[in-house]
């Protein structure tokens, strides 16, 4: 099954956002190399964008959706990688909403079982499930 451009910008905005933790380069010029290595142009390109600077404009609100719905987990020492595809998804599910919620947390899964840890889809999955329960959205 091919790889769908959305995800590919998924993961482009995963790796950006990563890196951000790490370095002390512009978000725009971390996202524009990464866009380039992975040869994303169009709409995924756009896309990826879109996240990147939705996750970074809403970082705020999305840390304080984690902690309210994994208060045994300080968002500071979540692995780098959960804590970062957990407000890509939070970001896509609250606050963009153009994809519906089921799709949103399969990716958010499938990036934790491509980049995180063996307890990271579970993790991911479970926080994002009582997001959805609690706000009363149907995983459709």
């Amino acid at each position: 099954m091919p790889i769908s451009h959305r995800h590919i910008a998924r993961i482009v905005t995963l790796q950006t956002l990563f890196e951000l933790e790490f370095a002390a380069n512009s978000p725009e010029s971390i996202l524009e190399r990464t866009i380039e290595i992975k040869a994303l142009t169009g709409e995924a390109a756009a896309f990826a964008g879109e996240l990147v600077r939705g996750v970074l404009t809403n970082k705020q609100l999305l840390d304080d959706t984690i902690r309210r719905f994994a208060p045994s987990f300080p968002v500071d020492q979540l692995f780098p990688m959960d804590r970062n595809i957990l407000r890509l998804a939070l970001y896509e599910m609250l606050i963009s909403k153009t994809t519906p919620p089921k799709v949103v947390v399969n990716e958010a899964v499938e990036l934790a079982k491509e980049f995180g840890a063996d307890t990271s889809p579970r993790f991911v999955n479970g926080v994002l499930g009582s997001v959805i329960s609690d706000t009363g959205k149907t995983a459709q």
